[in-house]
């Protein structure tokens, strides 16, 4: 199992420069690297075209090729820089080539304010006697470790949040920590009025940060459109900007580990339905709303935290589950506008999300039927609008 551990870093003025001549030469590798591959595909096709490819196959360009010529041309500041991280520059392009192929989209070229990591694959890190992290040509940074590291660390990532720099730390975990068990099972219903409806009956309220935020966010982007392209006005807008969006991240990741941490604590399995996530924000009107309630993050937190306690998530299909009866199973159509599911064929009536939680569990499980049972007390309780479960 793998688990990350992330610090945050303080590099001096020096060492913060080198920092950043490293971001910007891995992102010179990387496009450069990009635009060959885009060149030799380019004229893979045209001589496809021409019909030339009559005495072989095309050739293209891999990892290998790259790499090879990486060792034969290396540049000054390539030299400058823990070879590894180089080589990882090249890997990192390889595996987005991997995903196109996959389905995902297809690799972009890194502006100057976009390529913002650099990682250790092997070697060329510790942590001192002294508690500071030493990096191979750049030196020993403070290092804020507010945690114990457990297991054998792998890779070692160097990222930049706008003014700030963190650490993290991939580790190979030999044994995992698994706590007490309780029985139980939840199905869990994600949504924009409710970020989710348990199967129980407790909702949780979306905390809906950067809508809390929009006007600040608002006001100062429109400072950041009135500021001369290139300027440094400009640019130390724009680090406004960014910490904003920081805060606004910030706030949704602690929200995201709060609710999932309370989800593992009381139930082993957890049942969520699998939404097709990236075509749901294709509707303009529910966007802003789907993105600021974070159900991906939500879902991913808990598959981790549950594979670390010895606990179980489980994604079902949705279809249908907003429609079905959770009593008799008879499919009962109702639009969207309609928040309270009503059975005409066995008289069940409670509200539609609640309906779909139950819909969700039942549908992890063989043989169940009926209503699902779980906690009955529940605790709302935070500033921000946060809501956490209390047995």
């Amino acid at each position: 199992m793998i688990k990350t551990y992330k610090f945050r870093i303080y590099p001096s003025k020096q060492q913060e420069v080198k920092l950043i001549s490293t971001l910007n030469t891995c992102r010179w590798l990387y496009n450069s690297s990009l635009s060959e591959r885009k060149h030799q595909a380019e004229m893979n096709r045209l001589y496809s075209y021409l019909q030339l490819f009559s005495f072989g196959k095309p050739e293209w360009i891999n990892y290998y090729d790259q790499s090879r010529n990486l060792t034969l041309y290396k540049t000054d500041e390539q030299k400058q820089i823990y070879s590894q991280v180089i080589r990882d520059v090249l890997k990192r392009l390889d595996r987005s080539f991997k995903n196109f192929f996959n389905g995902y989209g297809y690799p972009r070229f890194q502006g100057r304010n976009r390529y913002d990591s650099f990682t250790y694959p092997q070697s060329g890190f510790s942590i001192t006697d002294e508690g500071k992290l030493k990096l191979s040509k750049i030196g020993e940074i403070k290092l804020i470790q507010h945690r114990e590291i457990e297991g054998k660390i792998k890779t070692c990532t160097i990222k930049r949040d706008v003014d700030q720099w963190y650490v993290s730390f991939a580790v190979e975990m030999d044994t995992i920590s698994c706590i007490e068990m309780t029985g139980k099972s939840i199905g869990v219903d994600v949504g924009l009025k409710s970020l989710i409806t348990l199967s129980n009956g407790q909702q949780i309220e979306p905390p809906q940060f950067l809508r809390q935020s929009g006007n600040k966010l608002a006001k100062q982007q429109r400072s950041l459109s009135r500021k001369k392209k290139g300027s440094n006005n400009r640019d130390k807008q724009r680090i406004k900007v960014g910490k904003l969006h920081r805060t606004i991240r910030n706030q949704r990741l602690d929200f995201a580990h709060k609710v999932s941490r309370e989800l593992v604590n009381v139930y082993d399995l957890i049942v969520f339905e699998k939404l097709q996530i990236q075509n749901m924000v294709k509707n303009h009107h529910l966007a802003k709303s789907i993105s600021d309630a974070g159900w991906d993050q939500l879902i991913q937190l808990t598959k981790h935290k549950a594979e670390y306690a010895c606990k179980v998530v489980k994604l079902v299909d949705p279809k249908n589950t907003t429609q079905n009866c959770s009593s008799c199973g008879i499919k009962v159509p109702k639009s969207l506008s309609v928040r309270t599911h009503k059975c005409p064929y066995c008289g069940l009536e409670l509200d539609r999300d609640v309906n779909a939680a139950i819909n969700i569990l039942n549908l992890s499980t063989v043989g169940t039927t009926g209503r699902a049972c779980g906690l009955t007390n529940v605790g709302w309780e935070n500033e921000a609008g946060s809501h956490f479960l209390t047995t």
